[in-house]
């Protein structure tokens, strides 16, 4: 696989991103379960909705090989195109830019990292969603 160049977008400058670029698409690659119990962006107000597929498998939270193909599946379905602007999000950023990755590999021309994730890094008392990402912007997200 080649290493490409994913850039960090902070998670306010993705909504603005989202919400100007129609051909634009934000795709959560967190597990079932995250997007169950911990939840979700709602991009509902901005008129488009989330495209969710994992990047690991349960139960042994192996990365799934299929992930490039899956996924162009779900974006072909969305109507979004390889060069369209394509923003990945996982818990806190690392799961998503191995996923960006794999798709400019895959062709797609303009992924991009949400800097933080949903719910950022650990706080002093070891609590997720308070200090950076998407829950802690008060950016619209909704319970699984």
């Amino acid at each position: 696989m080649e290493v490409v160049h994913i850039e960090d977008v902070p998670v306010e400058e993705v909504w603005g991103r989202l919400k100007s670029d129609a051909s634009s698409a934000l795709i959560d690659v967190r597990t079932r379960a995250e997007w169950t119990f911990v939840g979700l962006p709602d991009l509902n107000q901005i008129g488009k909705q989330i495209l969710t597929v994992e990047w690991q498998t349960s139960p042994d939270n192996r990365i799934d090989a299929a992930f490039p193909e899956r996924l162009a599946i779900v974006l072909d379905a969305a109507g979004a195109k390889k060069d369209a602007e394509l923003f990945f999000v996982c818990r806190s950023g690392v799961r998503s830019r191995m996923a960006a990755e794999a798709m400019a590999n895959a062709g797609y021309q303009r992924c991009r990292n949400v800097a933080d994730g949903f719910e950022g890094p650990l706080d002093a008392n070891r609590h997720r969603g308070q200090v950076a990402g998407w829950k802690a912007a008060g950016l619209p997200w909704v319970q699984g």
